[in-house]
């Protein structure tokens, strides 16, 4: 078949998907939004890549205005009117898209079903929840009329999908009280890409040019934004003076967290743009102590995929997230780290005091780490179950006539 494998994100692990699936024999056509501010996964076809696999880059004309509701909308829009254009233009077989805000996914089913596609909407999150905990605050006066209205689009979407992937098994029962038929449910977790994230000793040749000093080394790798607080980062670099707090990430809340480290004098804090897929490795190794957190208000439906990465780099991790999340569960049911509610910072820092001061037990979690990493993101496996989902709802279009 020929699948289109849309991730507005660009992440790693969904292009380690179409790679997988271009290898089982399929022509796949992977799409993303190149303007989007979020860490990259490897996004060009390299030595080795089947024949049959392509990548495709949607830009915009103008900068993509993240922090500007209106001229976000729009551009959401047009972004999706693009993938719309080029689903018109392939004609695949199957789209899957992910990661899509609902304007843009509104653009990619329809044109799915004009190009009698079967559509699956890989559900990486609940977006009208975040949207009722954020936009009413924003804007007081229509904001709830907002919310409701992508609630009833998200919901109207994942009914009209011919399948839904969801990331965890918290979503079923949400899905199904929204009308969602149980059977057009499957649940993948999500990943990280093993051949790409190997280990890497801490004494890494690009982690020693990367890092400062010899003490302790905290690091956060990856978006920051209205999920995550960031007075984490500003309570572990007071707590700890001589440790490196080095956050990897850009974006409004990145320059606001380098801002107030240098109001307080933070020096130990540093704050420095994503880098190159390539290096994540070594930057990931480079460091001793993995750090992730989330707020309530989405904590219980987003997944911090930045957690798998750490996983899969065998490092330990310091989370404050909600219990029910399904990172904090795995976490403590692998022992690969150590979460906090999301309001104790003095439990917070008790448990980063506590891995910073035994060695064994970061090594422990660490190797704890990579064995789940192992195990669970094999994605032979992983290409096997999502060809499951594409093979019991769609055949070649020769054939459906």
């Amino acid at each position: 078949m020929h699948i289109l494998i849309s991730d507005y994100s660009g992440h790693p692990f969904q292009v380690q998907l179409s790679r997988e699936l271009a290898r089982r024999g399929h022509r796949v056509t992977h799409m993303h939004f190149a303007g989007f501010q979020t860490p990259k996964g490897n996004l060009t076809v390299r030595p080795g890549d089947p024949d049959t696999f392509a990548i495709e880059a949607i830009t915009l004309d103008t900068p993509f205005a993240k922090a500007t509701f209106v001229a976000r909308w729009r551009q959401e829009n047009e972004v999706g009117r693009r993938i719309a254009a080029r689903i018109a233009a392939l004609r695949p077989d199957v789209v899957i898209s992910s990661n899509a805000p609902l304007d843009t996914q509104r653009h990619i089913r329809r044109a799915s079903r004009k190009a009698d596609a079967k559509f699956v909407f890989w559900l990486q999150d609940i977006y009208s929840r975040a949207i009722t905990a954020v936009v009413p605050k924003k804007l007081p006066v229509i904001g709830h009329a907002i919310a409701r209205w992508y609630e009833h689009l998200e919901f109207a979407l994942l009914r009209g999908s011919d399948r839904v992937v969801a990331i965890t098994d918290d979503f079923r029962p949400i899905l199904i009280a929204h009308g969602v038929a149980e059977s057009r449910i499957a649940v993948i977790e999500n990943w990280a890409p093993l051949d790409e994230i190997p280990l890497m000793p801490r004494e890494n040749a690009w982690a020693q040019a990367y890092y400062t000093g010899d003490g302790m080394r905290f690091l956060y790798s990856g978006t920051l934004g209205y999920k995550h607080n960031p007075h984490w980062l500003l309570a572990l670099a007071r707590r700890f003076p001589d440790a490196q707090v080095c956050v990897t990430s850009q974006g409004e809340v990145a320059d606001k967290v380098a801002a107030d480290a240098a109001a307080e004098g933070l020096a130990n804090l540093t704050v420095r743009p994503w880098v190159p897929f390539a290096d994540l490795p070594a930057l990931l190794g480079g460091a001793d102590v993995m750090v992730a957190f989330i707020e309530p208000d989405a904590g219980v439906f987003s997944v911090p995929s930045k957690v798998l990465s750490y996983l899969a780099a065998g490092r330990p991790v310091l989370g404050a997230m909600p219990r029910q999340n399904l990172a904090a569960r795995l976490l403590e049911r692998q022992q690969a780290g150590l979460v906090s509610d999301c309001g104790d910072t003095a439990d917070f820092l008790a448990k980063a005091a506590r891995l910073a001061g035994d060695a064994a037990l970061r090594g422990t979690m660490g190797e704890n780490a990579r064995r789940y990493a192992l195990r669970a993101f094999d994605i032979e496996n992983i290409g096997a179950r999502f060809q499951g989902v594409i093979a019991d709802q769609a055949a070649p279009k020769e054939k459906r006539a």
